[in-house]
């Protein structure tokens, strides 16, 4: 049997310094997995509520319909409140009102109507509207605006307008109001 040797003092202020940073550096390293779990559990989470979300969008759209041109049965009412308070629970927020400036980054202009003397682009109709979720669009509304005309039509002339064929479908139409 080996006799135990007693440690000096320094060594076993040395060996207790050591165990104590390891032990320091295994505590921070498991609390910022336990952050990191949390967070990623956060994304997780917004990311599916976005997802179902986007996909109750289109049943949305029917219920607003349905109710524009047909009475609301009590049956339809019930469900319509109860998703919509569901949706509006999850974080969905509805915008776009007559009345809005226009905002490219939330509206999509489905048609201009210009007004010489308008200084800005205005809402004038919803068409669709469109929802967000804390600061993430889920999808623009679709409006038709009135004011300005565009810079790019003051400044060209007839003889620099493209062909027919090279306009695009999406391309806002525009109306004198």
């Amino acid at each position: 049997m080996t006799p135990i040797r007693p440690r000096s003092t320094a060594e076993l202020e040395r060996l207790l310094q050591e165990r104590t940073a390891d032990l320091q550096r295994v505590k921070a390293e498991y609390d910022n997995y336990r952050k990191r779990v949390r967070r990623d559990r956060l994304a997780v989470s917004r990311i599916a509520a976005a997802n179902v979300l986007t996909a109750l969008l289109p049943v949305l759209d029917a219920v607003d319909r349905a109710r524009a041109y047909e009475p609301a049965t009590p049956g339809l009412r019930t469900v319509a409140d109860t998703l919509e308070s569901q949706a509006g629970a999850l974080g969905l927020v509805a915008f776009g009102e007559v009345g809005d400036e226009f905002d490219p980054t939330r509206h999509e202009a489905l048609t201009h109507h210009v007004r010489e003397d308008g200084d800005r682009l205005v809402c004038t109709a919803i068409l669709r509207p469109g929802y967000r979720l804390g600061d993430q669009l889920l999808r623009p509304a679709h409006v038709e605006v009135t004011g300005p005309p565009p810079a790019t039509a003051r400044m060209i002339g007839p003889a620099v307008l493209p062909s027919r064929g090279d306009l695009t479908a999406r391309r806002p139409r525009i109306t004198r109001a």
